[in-house]
């Protein structure tokens, strides 16, 4: 029960509540467009339902990972990998033009856990990166963050889009989850143990770097959608 009043465990939390709801905007996407072709009666039970099923597949695959993360190597190929999210974060593709609306509340569920399932790795990878192998911040971050996903979710996408700031923040939360995972793998974990400046400096060169490359996409891609 100490451990609940940590600075080290409320930061973590902080840090997987923003990692949830910031990448909630393409859950939002996923369930619209799942369940658009309902009836209005049963469009709230297929977000319900397919939501339910989506956090049950996403909680096991986190604790999953958690316990992966703990094998020599892949902490460091996980944090490479969240780098590469934070990234995609910044550069927003859309890649929803294949999502069918589905005419059935049965398959509107399927179609929500199932794509939930497949658009949430980066989801997983992050949430596993910042709990740091506590299998309670997991849960304790999922029961915070997801009713505000569900009934946010719409709400949570207008955020975004009128406060791009948001959206930085919740980059740069996972760049520093990132690195912070680079520097805890086991066999680097000494390295910086003995040089904490050089952890630190790390860290601020993985996040810097990673918005202001973002930024920069970002902006490239911009200008390319307005000369053509």
């Amino acid at each position: 029960m100490e451990l609940l009043f940590t600075p080290e465990f409320w930061s973590a939390l902080l840090a997987i509540v923003v990692i949830d709801l910031v990448l909630a905007g393409d859950n939002a996407i996923v369930i619209g467009m799942a369940a658009r072709n309902l009836p209005a009666n049963q469009q709230k039970k297929a977000i319900i339902w397919g939501t339910v099923g989506a956090i049950v597949i996403r909680a096991l695959a986190t604790l999953a990972v958690v316990w992966l993360l703990k094998i020599p190597g892949l902490l460091l190929v996980g944090g490479l990998i969240l780098v590469w999210i934070s990234l995609k974060l910044l550069v927003q593709e859309d890649n929803h033009e294949n999502m069918k609306a589905s005419g059935s509340l049965g398959a509107a569920i399927w179609t929500i856990i199932v794509a939930d399932t497949v658009m949430g790795l980066d989801n997983v990878i992050a949430v596993a990166g910042a709990a740091h192998g506590d299998f309670l911040l997991v849960i304790i971050g999922l029961i915070i963050s997801v009713p505000i996903m569900v009934w946010g979710s719409t709400m949570i996408l207008k955020v975004m889009e009128r406060y791009p700031v948001v959206i930085y923040i919740g980059s740069a939360v996972l760049a520093y989850t990132a690195a912070s995972m680079v520097t805890s793998e086991k066999f680097l974990a000494p390295f910086f143990a003995q040089y904490p400046w050089v952890k630190w400096v790390f860290i601020v060169a993985v996040v810097v770097g990673v918005l202001l490359t973002g930024r920069m996409k970002s902006q490239k891609q911009k200008r390319l959608a307005e000369q053509s």
